[in-house]
């Protein structure tokens, strides 16, 4: 018997021998039935099969305003009238300009240099490439300021400085050999905390902890990386009120750069645009990606002070240049639609409407914090986390071969959910147009889907 010729069968044996998937066990995939997106709109996704499902997931955290945004489409097709890329080494593109020039208007404290690259790891490389140079080249050099404290359980990106000062061992231990050594603190994890304290009364033990890090050794740690407030794929991970502005105080108090990695919590994720905004804090260096343009292409950007960027000044034969560069760099295209996400955040209201939202989806989680398998469910804005146990009374974890986490996920879809884990933490971060039906079966269905993946 001949196998199906039919255009979904057909695609699925073509991705099955020839898409090699990221984050995937491939042995595992070509045993399944890979869902193929064919179409989407708003908050939903669309497969080949005329299935429709909430994308509960902003398609890995990077849609913004929906699928098909007809600002960001029509800011796409106008500029492909114009120019698709050109390169900035050399040259300057009039969409990165507009782009970086709305940037730093919005971004917190004294941020007013945008350096373009491609991805979240890419923003975060430049981040380190550039406080490391810093250090040699500021007015007061102070070389031997080299090393970078980073946060248990962080997930900065995929290349090799991005992992080096990650902390998920699942992810990154096989190139530990690659990599260069960093200094790590505690994560502030108060439902798992890694000090055994009781966060009622430890005083943010994980907070005082950095501190000492940073009064013993400021002398060597050029800076500080961590995400503001939620470490994403550590398992959103909530920090405690205080934590991040106790930081940044530290990072004042003794010379040292702070790095906020806003790739996952920026453009509105937390509830305010920015999420170090929350505690005031102004970081010297922030890296963006994901929502930056709206969900729709790949771009990336590090911002910097005035100070950090004035270090790099001088006669080319001083060697003072930052030589760091991507082909891609400013892609024209994808900067017209950062400047179109942006206006639709004026014009539609969006950071209010994320309020609406938070108290929506806070109402709408609170039956599932009470259920049997459900250890805690971690929110801030519009960043859900809901970690599954085997026994919420101890918090014991269950196994990690039985991946119920996967397991919840893939039964989500038979409710018209699209969602992702992390290990057995489910995520939720639905786009901002979501409306109040399609928020609903959002959670109605990854709870559904629990249940009956926990209770079997």
């Amino acid at each position: 018997m001949s196998e199906p010729s039919d255009p979904l069968s057909r695609l699925r044996r073509a991705d099955k021998a020839h898409l090699w998937h990221p984050f995937t066990q491939m042995q595992e995939w070509v045993d399944g039935d890979p869902v193929v997106i064919a179409s989407a709109e708003r908050e939903l996704l669309i497969d080949t099969e005329g299935n429709r499902y909430v994308d509960g997931a902003s398609s890995l955290w990077c849609n913004l305003h929906g699928h098909r945004r007809p600002e960001i489409d029509e800011a796409i097709r106008s500029q492909l009238g114009r120019v698709a890329h050109s390169t900035l080494l050399g040259l300057a593109s009039a969409p990165s300009i507009e782009l970086a020039e709305r940037l730093a208007a919005i971004a917190p404290g004294e941020l007013t240099r945008v350096f373009y690259s491609d991805s979240g790891a890419t923003a975060v490389e430049v981040a380190l490439k550039m406080a490391f140079q810093y250090w040699r080249q500021c007015e007061r050099p102070r070389p031997d300021k080299t090393k970078f404290v980073c946060l248990d359980l962080a997930y900065h990106g995929d290349t090799l400085g991005a992992v080096s000062v990650g902390g998920i061992d699942l992810f990154h231990s096989i190139y530990r050999p690659l990599l260069f050594e960093t200094i790590r603190a505690p994560s502030p994890y108060c439902y798992r905390c890694p000090l055994r304290e009781d966060p009622a009364t430890c005083g943010m033990a994980c907070a005082a902890a950095m501190e000492a890090i940073l009064a013993a050794r400021a002398d060597e740690v050029a800076a500080v990386i961590l995400e503001p407030l939620v470490q994403g794929a550590g398992g959103m991970i909530t920090h405690p009120d205080g934590y991040l502005r106790r930081v940044a105080d530290a990072c004042r108090a003794h010379d040292v750069l702070l790095i906020c990695d806003e790739v996952a919590t920026g453009f509105g994720r937390t509830g305010r645009m920015f999420a170090c905004e929350h505690e005031g804090v102004r970081p010297d260096l922030m890296c963006l990606a994901k929502g930056i343009s709206g969900g729709y292409l790949p771009l990336a950007a590090t911002l910097a002070t005035e100070a950090i960027y004035e270090a790099f000044l001088g006669r080319h034969s001083e060697g003072r240049t930052f030589f760091h560069g991507h082909t891609y760099t400013g892609n024209a295209l994808a900067c017209a639609a950062g400047v179109a996400s942006l206006d639709v955040f004026e014009k539609d209201g969006v950071l209010e409407r994320i309020g609406e939202l938070e108290a929506a989806l806070a109402e709408a989680l609170a039956p599932l914090a009470a259920m049997p398998h459900v250890g805690q469910v971690r929110r801030r804005g519009l960043m859900v986390g809901i970690e599954l146990v085997a026994d919420s009374s101890t918090r014991e974890p269950y196994p990690p071969e039985q991946r119920r986490g996967c397991s919840v996920c893939l039964a989500a879809r038979k409710h018209g959910v699209w969602i992702r884990p992390l290990g057995d933490v489910v995520v939720l971060m639905p786009p901002y147009c979501i409306g109040d039906e399609s928020l609903a079966r959002l959670v109605e269905g990854t709870g559904a889907a629990i249940s009956e993946v926990t209770d079997a």
